[in-house]
């Protein structure tokens, strides 16, 4: 059984910043790309960022280029997000997830595996 577990959010001032993390367990995605959605009250999940292995592959929305960094560290099975200058619009609560494929992609359903979601508030 494969396990995603997001951990890293809270409430920020706008401004501010935060590092999501998610750890997988239960098998190694040795090929495959792993990204960041988000989804606000009321609104459909988005991509916010994703990445391959190798980081050679990365993508991010426009929305939060130039402000958040997706990296991982495969020989701890761990993704991060680092959030920085954070704005309101940022609030939703962030998932982590999984492909077996080895490139990014920006679709929800491309993506077989999924956190449970860790909630960031952004107070302006």
């Amino acid at each position: 059984q494969v396990q995603l577990v997001e951990s890293g959010g809270g409430l920020v001032q706008a401004g501010g910043s935060l590092r999501l993390s998610c750890v997988a367990s239960g098998r190694t995605f040795s090929n495959g790309a792993m990204g960041w959605f988000r989804q606000a009250h009321g609104r459909e999940r988005e991509f916010v960022a994703a990445l391959n292995r190798y980081g050679g592959d990365i993508d991010y929305n426009d929305s939060v280029k130039g402000r958040f960094t997706i990296s991982r560290d495969n020989a701890k099975n761990t993704v991060y997000l680092q959030m920085n200058s954070l704005k309101p619009e940022d609030t939703a609560v962030y998932y982590c997830a999984a492909r077996e494929g080895a490139w990014t992609r920006r679709l929800v359903y491309e993506y077989g595996y999924w956190g449970q979601g860790t909630q960031v508030t952004v107070s302006s």
